[in-house]
């Protein structure tokens, strides 16, 4: 694989705003100088996880999560390195070294990824010879264009047509296709196609590759109607939107996106002149969903059904959507008449008609009171106390800004009393010692207390010129402590969470992760005094160190005549 250059990784992550890219999927609320949550990688109740914004690293003291910005996108997103690192530079408006784009795909998941794109060439290939598949999309209205940018295509009946063309006779082939979902076993287990007569619509990731398929019925008395891919290695409905590739091909910059239920709602969307909309893969909206959403587009539309199960599916959304309603996005909802969806809609309105319906959706902040408020009347003392039961522990869940706080206002004017502020989920506050004062912290050593301090701002080793006499102390830590500075020193950008990546994986790395954790107290200006106090130290120990030595020496009756002179002369040194 094609390596990025250090000055690259390092000039990105400088451009990158860490608590950003974070918040954006898991919202944070600012606890001093750094900002906290519940830790997104492992379950728990307190808040452990913290971002620093000065150091531009993450960690969790629960799970030991840890990292940068590019770390927390291959972890949280479930990115690869070099998609990662796409994603943050195309944020910063850089542009990755070219010869880093050349790279194969992990020679796991590429046997996958390949039969996934053969099938989807079949499909096609099959809607140009089949004429009641071309016939109902003709009857649908779907341009060719359109079939052509979604890649629709169609599965033959029959149970072994893609079987035949793409793994007939060849067993680890055939493997795959069933990791994939593209076949299905009977009680025998004989493999079969899994999609048979079918108009297909295939799923693409952020890359653009196709990772599962959804395929639709031409009789509308066959079910069921929409049949996915199943949950595979390359595919989780719960984290995937239907459409977003092609709407993100199609827009330069997404100023909001339209979330609807079917695949021909996109489709047709998108033909008639709406590029912005996606839809969930049968299931509601998940947080996963929202997260993804939001990443992309600062307002939402979730266009539902205005009978009972489009009015759920609304409600799971916004409770999908709260906790990431920090301040600058926006949710909005659209309930259509009985009997229309936003296929039938586009076309007999066309797109201003629907842009009309759009400029009508109900706000976040109106769905969440008129939801909550259903059935209460808000009257009587007992209607009021209810809502604001119901509405306390959601209010909670959002981040803490304007929003937050005018949610907050609002349910206090329907029910005359204050509602609770956000749950405070932050860490612990200090235990108080006697007399009112917190608990000094812990006393370090001076290696521990310069690395400490080096991990705050690494920028500090460029005060720091050689030589460096304190490398010759025989103390724990001091290897360290140089090797630190040789890094920082040639790398004067660098941030604390790309110095800590260089040690992941060495017995430091955890010590070394604690101390860049905590935070001390002062500015950069008295830490770089602090720091040139603390090696000035360190080298008054290495001139005691040396007398020692002498010392032990003339004590052993070896010390020659010029070790004496030396001694005298440290010792006149140490005087002044």
């Amino acid at each position: 694989m094609a390596r990025i250059p250090d000055a690259f990784i390092d000039d990105l992550l400088a451009r990158t705003d860490i608590v950003e890219v974070i918040n954006a999927r898991v919202p944070l609320k600012r606890q001093g100088k750094e900002y906290s949550s519940r830790c997104p990688f492992h379950d728990e109740r307190s808040a452990s996880f913290t971002v620093s914004p000065t150091k531009q690293f993450y960690h969790c003291f629960g799970c030991g999560a840890h990292g940068t910005a590019i770390s927390f996108l291959m972890n949280y997103d479930r990115l690869e390195f070099l998609d990662a690192v796409d994603e943050l530079a195309k944020r910063a408006g850089m542009e990755v070294p070219r010869d880093t784009q050349q790279r194969e795909a992990r020679p796991d998941s590429a046997p996958m990824y390949d039969a996934l794109e053969a099938a989807s060439r079949f499909f096609v290939r099959q809607l140009a010879g089949h004429e009641g598949a071309r016939t109902y999309l003709d009857r649908r209205g779907l341009d060719d264009a359109t079939r052509t940018t979604f890649g629709i295509g169609y599965a033959p009946d029959g149970f072994s047509a893609l079987k035949d063309a793409l793994g007939k006779d060849d067993a680890r082939r055939i493997a795959v296709m069933e990791k994939v979902g593209l076949l299905s076993k009977n009680d025998r287990g004989h493999s079969y196609d899994k999609f048979r007569d079918r108009v297909m619509f295939p799923i693409h990731d952020r890359r653009g590759r196709v990772i599962a398929f959804g395929g639709r019925v031409l009789k509308a008395e066959d079910s069921p109607k929409y049949l996915n891919s199943p949950e595979t290695p390359l595919f989780h409905k719960g984290r995937e939107l239907y459409g977003l590739w092609q709407v993100r091909q199609a827009n330069q910059k997404i100023e909001r996106l339209v979330v609807v239920e079917g695949y021909m709602d996109v489709v047709s969307l998108f033909q008639f002149g709406v590029p912005q909309a996606v839809a969930t893969l049968g299931t509601a909206t998940t947080p996963d969903h929202a997260e993804l959403l939001f990443r992309n587009a600062p307002d939402v539309f979730f266009c539902f059904d205005g009978d009972a199960a489009g009015r759920r599916a609304a409600t799971r959304a916004m409770e999908s959507v709260l906790p990431r309603m920090r301040d600058g996005r926006q949710a909005f909802f659209l309930f259509l008449p009985d009997g229309e969806d936003p296929d039938t809609i586009v076309r007999s309105e066309g797109a201003a008609g629907f842009e009309a319906r759009l400029t009508q959706a109900t706000p976040l902040s109106t769905f969440f009171f008129d939801t909550l408020g259903e059935g209460i009347n808000l009257s009587t003392l007992d209607g009021k106390a209810r809502l604001a039961e119901r509405a306390k522990p959601m209010l909670g869940q959002i981040p803490d800004g304007a929003f937050a706080d005018l949610m907050r206002q609002r349910l206090a004017e329907l029910t005359g009393i204050g509602a609770a502020g956000p749950t405070t989920t932050g860490p612990a506050p200090m235990r108080m010692a006697r007399g009112g004062r917190g608990a000094p912290p812990p006393k370090r050593s001076l290696v521990r207390h310069a690395i400490a301090l080096l991990l705050q701002k690494p920028g500090l080793a460029a005060d720091l010129p050689p030589p460096y006499p304190f490398v010759a102390l025989r103390q724990p830590g001091i290897e360290l402590l140089t090797e630190l500075i040789a890094i920082a020193s040639v790398r004067p950008d660098i941030t604390t969470g790309v110095l800590l990546s260089q040690f992941d994986g060495r017995e430091e790395a955890p010590a070394l992760r604690k101390l860049a954790s905590q935070s001390l107290p002062g500015d950069a200006t008295t830490w770089a005094l602090e720091l040139g106090d603390v090696i000035a130290q360190l080298d008054r120990q290495v001139l005691q160190q040396k007398i020692d030595d002498l010392l032990g020496q003339q004590r052993a009756g070896t010390l020659d005549a010029a070790g004496k002179q030396t001694l005298r002369d440290l010792l006149l040194q140490r005087a002044r």
